[in-house]
Order: C-alpha cells, then structure tokens, then sequence
C-alpha cells in the first residue's frame, strides 16, 4: 500500500506524461496545419506574381530553371489539354499528360487545386498547388509544388521547441508538486503519530497545523477529542477513586452493621437461653431477663428504622405533615426522655419560645440526635438556646477536628480519631436530610477538645 505523498507523486508523473504526450500529439497536429495553410499561402501568392510576370513563354525553361535555383521549387506549366510545356526539374519531354491529375482537376473547376503526393519525376513527397491563369489569352495551369521534408524539418524543429517549452514549465510544477507533497508527508506523518499516542492514551504535545485549512481543521478536531479523552480518563480516575472509598465505606457500614447488632443479639441470645435452660429461676429475675430481652430488640428495631428513614429521605420519598408546633414542647419532651437515659446529666434551655410550621416527628428526631450527640460525647451540662432564627445546641466536649467537620455530614461516614464516633454514620446525615426537607439550615462550629456548637437556622 502506497503513502500518501507517494500516490500523490506517482498520480502527478502519470498526468504529467499524459499531458506532455497529449499536448505534444495537438500541437503537432495544430502546427502541421497552421504550416501547411501558410506554405499553401505562400505558393498561391508566388504563382500569382509569376502569372503577372510572365507576358509570355519565350524562354519559358530558362526562366524555371533561374527561379528554382532561387526559391527552391519545383515549377509546372500545363495547358489546357494537359501537356506540360515547362518544367523545373525534369525534361519536359519526358512527361506524361496532366489533364487527370487530382490539382489540375480541382483548378479546372475552381480555380485552385491542391494536394500531397509523392512525386516519381523528383522521388520526393511534396505539396502541390495548381492555379488557373490566363497568358496572352490562352489558359495555363500554373503548377508550384514545395517539398514536405523540408516541411517536415521546419516543423520538427518548432516542435521540439515547443516541446522543450511545454516540459520546462511543467518540470517547474513538478518540484513544486514534490516540495508540496512532501510537506503533506510531514503533516500526515505528524498527524498519524498524535494519533498513535491517543490511542495510547498519552499525547504529549499539542498538534498544530496552519499549512492548509482542512489540516488546521483535522488538528483543532484532534486537539478537542484528545482533551476530551483527557477529561474522560480523569473521571475514570475520580470515578476508581469514589469506587475505593466506596467499597471501603461499604466494609467499614458492614462492619459497624455487625458491631451494632452485635451485642443486642448476644444479650436476647444468652437472656433467652437461661430462661429456656431454667424452668425454677424466679419470676423477679425472669421479668428482669425479659425486659433486657425487650429492649435490645426495640434498639435493633431502631437501627432497622434509621436505616429505612435514611433511604427514604436519599430517594426524597419521605413525606412531610407540617403543622405549627410550639418548639418549647418539643424540646421539654426530647430532654425529659433523654435525661432518663442520661442519668445525672443537665440539658440547659434558654430563650423565648416560638411556633414553628415542621413535621414533628421528624424534626424531633433531628434535634434529639444533636442533642444526644452533645451528651455521648461531653460530661458537662448541654445547652440549648432558642432564638429568633435558630435553634443552637452547645457542648463542652471533645469537639470535631477541622477536617473532619464536612464529612460528617455524609452519609455513613464515621470519624473514630480521638473517641468521636457516630455509630453507623447515619446520624448526621438524617439531621441535614429532614431539615433540608424543611428548607432549614444546619451550620456546625467545633474545636478540637473545648466543644461543639450545632445551630440550626430556620
């Protein structure tokens, strides 16, 4: 399979061949006859002053004779039966009647006659024209003929130098073609060799080309599908990369699934099986062992719920009740519910209450998460203070490192460095999900080791 510059050199030397043949075919041709016409001319024009010239034909054959020497032609007289009574170049005794040659015919009956034929009497091709004329009352036929080789020769010579004129420019255009075609070989080639480090998926260098304006096209194209690539091979990368986390959060959930169950699973396990293996044990004990049964199923009941309510509020499939709500009450209720489980431990409220347009449940269950999360992770009293656009939750404790502070926003994630741990992750990311829901906003300031402060801003 050729290349490209080389198809195009061989196409070019095919069409230069062609077209030097061709033109030297028609100029030939084309000359030959502009040539003949100006020799028919010429003779026409000599016959026509010799027929002025000759008053008569006393001494007819020297005069043929001196006019051959001069304009090397050869020279018939005939009259009108066809006897040749002067000749040029042969004896005219000699020849034979010329009444039914071809040019004296055509003059008999035009006035001129014409015609190429080769010549016995000279042994030569030559070019024959015949004109009728008058001489002191009497019709000749006046015959010149010129010789075609020396027609031929004339003509050989011009065609060479047409020829010569003819290659010369096109010898010209040649190197030109070459030179062009050489810089579409360095084009191509630059072309092909981008396009095998994109198929690598690794061009280094950007192409350029203004040689021509389809080439300036072809590399602008190739220049924005090799950054799309790139950009395409970045989110791949990013893509991998959220991959990994990903599958590192899903062993991470698995396992913190594993922990959480863990344990409530053991109790109602070693619970049960004592009552089962004891049928004396006491009614106190037994109530006792029942009810640690009973509340370590409502806290895997509850993981189960969160769960649920967490892929609810993901697929934006969770419904809200809104009805005005005193956030005093709510507040009275989450804390004295929490202070049962926080044994010995103060929730400070402060502030004047206020009639917010929530869904109760849930807006409950995101401000008792915070204000657990103040509890789980400080040993001091828990404030939370009610303003005119914000509920605000401080706390003294641990606090959040400042890298930590928008991850624990996402779903699942869990930070577990110096003690901070949300369980499954899940916490947080509801809180943001239902006051989302409600158009509010939660904004979280922390220090690492003075405390936490959690505002929600409605």
């Amino acid at each position: 399979m050729l290349k490209i510059h080389q198809l195009f050199l061989r196409t070019f030397v095919l069409i230069f061949l062609g077209i030097l043949f061709t033109l030297t075919i028609v100029t030939y041709f084309w000359s030959k006859n502009i040539y003949m016409n100006q020799i028919e001319k010429n003779l026409i024009q000599n016959i026509d002053t010799f027929s002025i010239v000759v008053k008569d034909l006393d001494n007819i054959d020297t005069i043929l004779k001196d006019l051959k020497a001069s304009v090397n032609l050869r020279i018939t007289i005939i009259d009108e039966k066809g006897n040749v009574i002067a000749e040029s170049d042969k004896n005219k005794e000699s020849m034979d009647n010329h009444s039914n040659r071809e040019e004296v015919l055509q003059a008999k009956d035009f006035g001129i006659g014409k015609i190429v034929r080769f010549s016995n009497t000279v042994n030569k091709e030559l070019l024959y024209i015949a004109k009728k004329v008058t001489i002191n009352k009497n019709i000749y036929f006046i015959r010149m003929a010129d010789y075609t080789n020396k027609i031929t020769d004339n003509f050989i010579k011009l065609t060479a130098q047409i020829f010569g004129f003819i290659a010369f420019f096109l010898i010209i255009g040649f190197f030109i073609t070459y030179s062009i075609s050489i810089k579409i070989k360095k084009e191509t080639d630059n072309i092909l060799n981008f396009l095998t480090q994109l198929s690598d998926k690794k061009p280094t260098y950007i192409l350029k080309s203004r040689y021509t304006q389809e080439f300036y096209k072809i590399t602008r194209l190739l220049n924005k599908v090799a950054l799309k690539l790139s950009k395409r091979e970045k989110q791949k990368a990013k893509q991998t990369a959220k991959l990994k986390i990903a599958n590192r959060q899903k062993d991470e959930i698995i396992s913190a699934l594993s922990h959480e169950f863990k344990n409530p699973i053991a109790i109602i396990s070693g619970y049960s099986e004592t009552i089962l293996n004891d049928n004396d044990m006491p009614v106190v004990m037994k109530e006792k062992f029942l009810s640690k049964i009973h509340s370590n199923a409502n806290k895997m009941s509850h993981i189960i719920d969160k769960l649920r309510l967490t892929l609810k509020l993901e697929e934006g499939k969770q419904e809200l009740l809104l009805t005005p709500c005193p956030i005093k009450n709510i507040l009275n209720d989450i804390t004295s519910d929490l202070e049962d489980k926080y044994k010995n431990r103060e929730i400070i409220i402060s502030g004047e209450d206020i009639d917010l347009k929530v869904d109760e449940t849930l807006i409950s269950m995101a401000i008792s998460n915070l204000i657990e999360n103040a509890l789980k992770y400080s040993e001091d009293e828990v404030f939370v203070e009610l303003t005119d656009n914000s509920i605000i939750i401080k706390d003294k404790g641990i606090g959040i490192e400042a890298k930590e502070l928008e991850k624990i926003r996402n779903k699942f994630y869990r930070v577990s460095n110096n003690g901070w741990n949300n369980s499954l992750g899940l916490g947080l990311f509801i809180v943001q999900a239902i006051l989302s829901l409600h158009n509010f906003k939660l904004e979280i300031n922390s220090e690492f080791n003075k405390g936490s402060e959690f505002r929600i801003k409605y």
